[in-house]
């Protein structure tokens, strides 16, 4: 009995020191009636059923970081396959972004003045409600939770989502290529803005929708489909799928 005790003390020590002592904690959570694919880069990716969580340690100074959602996926044992939003390559363990539509969680760890930046990106368009906040610290809590999907506009509608205007149009006015200043609000990115206040809404939406919070003073968490949203119904796939 000694024995096992002294194993497990061992084995809890040696998590604890893999664990970086200057790392921030991403709590994900499914909160929707359906299968979430959650994915993140850094991180990977990892199938989430009804209620089911993961946990990420994300390192400080990690920047241009993002954490997203994908439906309607079809994994076999090798971790190979493809989903219906938010396919990162088709692989489940997600070394590259997302293929849009896809509701975004970015942040950027320790950086300008020792703080975190975060926000809700619609930027890549809609397809899972979510919630993106600190866990402490009275930092700004971030929503979007509207029935985006149900309420899109004829033009971004798409199996699974809604499309930015920018991923169909792939114009300046949408998409912003030429610069600072290049481009303003459009009818469709006030679609979004109207329904999700601090998401951004195209790509140079910066001062309503980019955050902060003290580097090191708390961890965060992003739950699809937060308590009070809609839980769309999503016709699932039927397959062989895989979560490791």
């Amino acid at each position: 009995m000694n024995h096992l005790i002294k194993t497990f003390l061992f084995l809890s020590l040696l998590v604890l020191l893999l664990i970086p002592s200057d790392a921030t904690v991403f709590y994900i959570k499914n909160d929707c009636s359906y299968t979430v694919w959650a994915a993140a880069s850094p991180g990977g990716g990892r199938r989430l059923n009804p209620g089911e969580k993961w946990t990420l340690n994300v390192a400080a100074g990690t920047a241009m970081a993002r954490i997203w959602g994908r439906t309607n996926c079809n994994f076999d044992a090798s971790g190979r396959g493809h989903c219906q939003t938010g396919d990162c390559g088709g692989v489940l363990d997600c070394k590259s972004w997302g293929v849009p539509p896809t509701t975004l969680a970015e942040y950027a760890l320790n950086q300008f003045g020792n703080k975190d930046f975060y926000d809700i990106s619609l930027v890549d368009g809609f397809n899972i409600p979510m919630e993106f906040s600190p866990t402490s610290g009275g930092c700004h809590r971030i929503k979007c939770t509207a029935d985006i999907n149900g309420q899109c506009p004829g033009e971004l509608r798409t199996q699974g989502g809604c499309n930015n205007p920018c991923t169909v149009f792939k114009t300046n006015a949408y998409c912003c290529t030429n610069g600072q200043g290049s481009c303003g609000p459009t009818n469709f990115s006030k679609f979004f803005k109207s329904r999700c206040p601090d998401a951004y809404s195209y790509p140079q939406d910066d001062p309503s929708s980019t955050f902060t919070c003290p580097s090191g003073s708390t961890n965060y968490k992003v739950v699809f489909c937060s308590r009070g949203s809609p839980h769309f119904p999503l016709e699932m796939t039927v397959g062989s799928e895989s979560d490791e």
